[in-house]
């Protein structure tokens, strides 16, 4: 089979670079085109030499369609509304579009979805293994525990992030809804201020931290009458993501079109 050639949108930001050194690094797969937003002091670059890796002989670009027509995957870690507009593209090119993006709103889904009918869509809130494991473990939890055990999930990221929860803790939220057999929307709890009086039973509570460099940590509280169980995954490195969403760009190539996750993937 040939080489899977990849391209890298937002490939200045932190996970830009780790993406680009997680296909540098991976057999088979070749990095094949990258792009910035306008105004990016990375237009131009050496997409190897902006990764501190070698040169590798592609420029990063600010014309995300030229990226895309030249690839066979796109990874894309930015935000919502640059994503979107990538999975039109996407969608149009009939390529593999890989989304770490997380914080969309009901109408950017639902673009999302409708850019799926035409083209393979692996969208997840974390790409890492550990994660995934966490996620069934705590739907399989949710299942067994009864609803006199209250469900809270606890998330800490760097001071950088720009949303919350984050989209990690909502997919372990809806992991622990799915168990429970009710919907996370209704049961959900994300803020807790002043007098808010005794603790919904049936509710699946949410708690930000923020701050430092932290890279991810999340943990999935079943707290009972006299004992506690929790479920934690810490992350330490963010090639961990990186990695996983170009084994999720592997895996999609010949997939029929659709909304696919990490589950999907890994075969969970």
């Amino acid at each position: 089979m040939s080489e899977l050639r990849i391209g890298v949108v937002g490939a200045a930001g932190r996970m830009g670079r780790e993406l680009i050194r997680a296909v540098h690094d991976t057999k088979g797969c070749k990095l094949a085109g990258a792009a910035e937003q306008q105004g990016s002091l990375a237009l131009g670059q050496d997409i190897g030499l902006l990764a501190g890796l070698a040169k590798i002989g592609v420029l990063v670009t600010g014309d995300a369609a030229a990226v895309i027509a030249e690839v066979d995957a796109i990874l894309d870690f930015t935000v919502p509304s640059a994503t979107v507009a990538v999975a039109a593209l996407a969608a149009k090119a009939g390529i593999v579009h890989v989304i770490g993006t997380t914080g969309f709103n009901d109408a950017e889904q639902a673009l999302i979805e409708e850019a799926a009918r035409k083209a393979v869509i692996i969208k997840a809130g974390n790409m890492s293994l550990g994660v995934n494991l966490l996620a069934a473990l705590t739907k399989k939890v949710a299942q067994a525990l009864g609803p006199e055990f209250d469900i809270e999930i606890l998330e800490m990221h760097h001071r950088h992030k720009i949303d919350a929860p984050s989209g990690t803790a909502m997919m372990l939220g809806q992991a622990a809804a799915e168990g429970r057999g009710v919907s996370l929307k209704s049961a959900s709890v994300r803020v807790r201020d002043g007098h808010t009086g005794a603790r919904p039973s049936g509710a699946i509570g949410f708690a930000t931290l923020r701050g430092g460099s932290v890279v991810g940590d999340h943990s999935v509280i079943f707290a009972g009458e006299g004992e506690r169980i929790e479920l934690t995954h810490k992350a330490a490195d963010r090639g961990i993501f990186a990695r996983g969403a170009v084994r999720a760009a592997v895996w999609g190539r010949g997939q029929k079109p659709g909304l696919y996750s990490m589950a999907d993937v890994l075969g969970m």
